[in-house]
Formats: structure tokens, C-alpha cells, sequence
């Protein structure tokens, strides 16, 4: 049994969104025409209180890109995004959810942010999304979306952890790039953890 994961193909990740992908609208295509090939779809979506702690407005005299103690980890401050109930949370217009089983939720603690769609950032909370998939009897799933190099790059490497067959569709993800080279930094490293890199024309139905 197979699943495909679409990772936080939301508005604020997009053009025109709070923290912009440049080209983040271009997974939109891609994703539906592999949608078509997959019979269980599951997606993932940033879901921030607007208190959220990783949000530099909410820290007197902070900017994005600021690092502090949060919980007792690292965060680098980011503008606010994704807040719950927001247009900039609504997955973007034209991406096809009909055919999405189930929608999982993260980032909804304000005390600790949480990039992979399988666990928040210290690994202490499950977003449910691993035990869903093994209780669909799944061992191979195939992730795309935004951001390669966060998000996607952090449940790619957690789908490994927990044993799964990991299929990154390289062509359905775009990243953000803070540094020069994080993209292919992220591929290699999710590649030596045991990531496959396919194309969105290799999947078969």
C-alpha cells in the first residue's frame, strides 16, 4: 500500500503569501496530476495560533530571522504565517482537495514550532499522521510540496525514521533558499537517510 503526502501547499507559501516561495505556485500543477495517480491522499497544513512563539511579533524589539530560546530549542523568528482560520492557512486556490482522506494539522502549539508534518520540532507530540498511515496498512508513501527544504526536506526524514519506503517527487517541491545551496544540501541529505528522488512523470497509477 502506497500514499502520496502533499505538504503545506498553502497561500502564505505562495506569490503574493506572508513568507513567499519563489515559484511555490508551480507545485500546483504537478501535485494534481500525481493526485490522479494515488487512491489515498493525504495532505499537511501549517495551523499557527496567532500567539504563536515562532512569530517575531510576538517578541518586543525581535525581527524575523532573529534566533531565540523557544521551549528550551533554537527558533529562527519568522514573519507571521498560517495563522488558524486565515486566507494565508487555506490550501491555494486551484490545488485539488477533493480526493484528500485526511488533512493533518501542525504548528497548532504556540510553544514549539513544528516543520514535519509527522511531529513537532522536539519530536514530543505525534501530529497522528504515522499512526494513521501504518493503520492503513501503508509502507511506501511519495511526498511533495513547499518548502524543499524545510518542511518537505523534515517529514521526508521522519517518514524514513518511522520505516517508511520514502519517495520524494523532487519536481512537485520548491525551496525557500535562506542560504545559497540549502536545496541541494537538503536532497543530499535526505538522499544518504535513504530518500528515493523520483519525477512527477515517473509515478505510474
Amino acid at each position: 500500500m502506497r500514499a502520496l503526502i502533499v505538504v503545506d501547499i498553502q497561500n502564505d507559501f505562495c506569490p503574493g503569501g506572508a513568507l513567499e516561495i519563489n515559484g511555490g505556485n508551480e507545485v500546483v500543477p504537478v501535485a494534481n496530476e500525481v493526485i490522479k495517480k494515488f487512491d489515498l491522499i493525504v495532505a499537511t497544513q501549517d495551523w499557527h495560533p496567532a500567539n504563536h512563539g515562532a512569530f517575531a511579533a510576538n517578541h518586543l524589539w525581535r525581527r524575523p530571522g532573529d534566533v531565540i530560546q523557544l521551549n528550551a530549542r533554537e527558533q529562527v523568528l519568522q514573519h507571521m504565517h498560517c495563522v488558524q482560520g486565515s486566507f494565508g492557512a487555506e490550501f491555494v486556490q486551484g490545488l485539488d482537495t477533493s480526493n484528500f482522506e485526511r488533512v493533518f494539522v501542525k504548528g497548532t502549539d504556540p510553544a514549539i514550532d513544528s516543520y514535519s508534518g509527522f511531529f513537532d520540532n522536539g519530536h514530543l507530540r505525534s501530529t497522528g499522521l504515522g499512526e494513521f498511515l501504518k493503520q492503513r496498512g501503508v509502507r511506501e508513501v511519495f511526498i511533495l510540496g513547499l518548502a524543499l527544504d524545510q518542511c518537505v526536506k523534515y517529514t521526508v526524514l521522519d517518514a524514513l525514521e518511522l520505516g517508511f519506503a520514502t519517495f520524494l517527487i523532487l519536481d512537485g517541491c520548491r525551496p525557500i533558499n535562506l542560504q545559497e545551496g540549502d536545496s541541494e544540501q537538503a536532497v543530499k541529505e535526505m538522499t544518504e537517510k535513504g530518500a528515493i528522488i523520483v519525477s512527477s512523470t515517473e509515478i505510474r497509477a
